[in-house]
Protein backbone atom coordinates (compact mmCIF):
# COMPACT_ATOMS: atom_id res chain seq x y z
CA UNK A 1 0.00 0.00 0.00
CA UNK A 2 1.83 3.32 -1.02
CA UNK A 3 1.59 6.45 1.42
CA UNK A 4 -0.88 8.28 -0.85
CA UNK A 5 -3.39 5.41 0.19
CA UNK A 6 -3.07 5.59 3.62
CA UNK A 7 -4.76 7.91 6.06
CA UNK A 8 -2.30 9.87 8.41
CA UNK A 9 -3.64 10.29 11.74
CA UNK A 10 -2.12 12.37 14.68
CA UNK A 11 -2.58 10.51 17.62
CA UNK A 12 -2.07 11.47 21.37
CA UNK A 13 -1.12 8.84 24.02
CA UNK A 14 -0.01 8.19 26.99
CA UNK A 15 3.82 8.26 27.53
CA UNK A 16 3.98 4.85 29.02
CA UNK A 17 1.74 3.39 26.65
CA UNK A 18 3.80 4.37 23.68
CA UNK A 19 6.74 2.67 25.22
CA UNK A 20 5.15 -0.25 25.51
CA UNK A 21 4.16 -0.22 22.21
CA UNK A 22 7.61 0.63 21.09
CA UNK A 23 8.93 -2.44 23.09
CA UNK A 24 6.53 -4.40 21.33
CA UNK A 25 7.60 -2.98 18.06
CA UNK A 26 10.93 -4.11 18.68
CA UNK A 27 10.46 -7.57 19.73
CA UNK A 28 8.15 -7.81 16.54
CA UNK A 29 10.82 -6.45 14.44
CA UNK A 30 8.55 -3.76 13.28
CA UNK A 31 8.19 -0.35 12.54
CA UNK A 32 5.86 1.99 15.60
CA UNK A 33 3.23 2.72 12.84
CA UNK A 34 3.06 -0.72 11.79
CA UNK A 35 2.87 -2.17 15.29
CA UNK A 36 -0.29 0.45 15.99
CA UNK A 37 -2.00 -1.09 12.61
CA UNK A 38 -1.29 -4.63 13.47
CA UNK A 39 -3.26 -3.70 17.03
CA UNK A 40 -5.48 -2.15 15.67
CA UNK A 41 -6.47 -4.88 13.01
CA UNK A 42 -6.15 -7.35 16.20
CA UNK A 43 -8.61 -5.35 18.03
CA UNK A 44 -10.95 -4.65 15.57
CA UNK A 45 -10.94 -9.04 14.49
CA UNK A 46 -11.36 -9.55 18.20
CA UNK A 47 -14.90 -7.71 18.13
CA UNK A 48 -15.82 -9.54 14.91
CA UNK A 49 -15.20 -6.79 12.37
CA UNK A 50 -13.58 -8.16 8.92
CA UNK A 51 -11.43 -6.47 6.87
CA UNK A 52 -9.93 -6.63 3.86
CA UNK A 53 -6.15 -7.89 4.34
CA UNK A 54 -3.45 -5.34 3.56
CA UNK A 55 -1.74 -5.25 0.26
CA UNK A 56 1.49 -6.46 0.47
CA UNK A 57 4.28 -3.87 0.73
CA UNK A 58 6.99 -3.91 -2.74
CA UNK A 59 9.99 -3.96 -1.40
CA UNK A 60 13.52 -4.35 -3.50
CA UNK A 61 15.10 -2.93 -5.80
CA UNK A 62 13.13 -1.36 -9.25
CA UNK A 63 13.47 -3.46 -12.19
CA UNK A 64 16.06 -2.18 -14.53
CA UNK A 65 15.12 -0.12 -17.81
Amino acid sequence: MGDAERKAYPLRVDPALWAAVERCAAADLRSVNAQVEYLLREALKNRGVTLQPPKPVKRGRPPKE
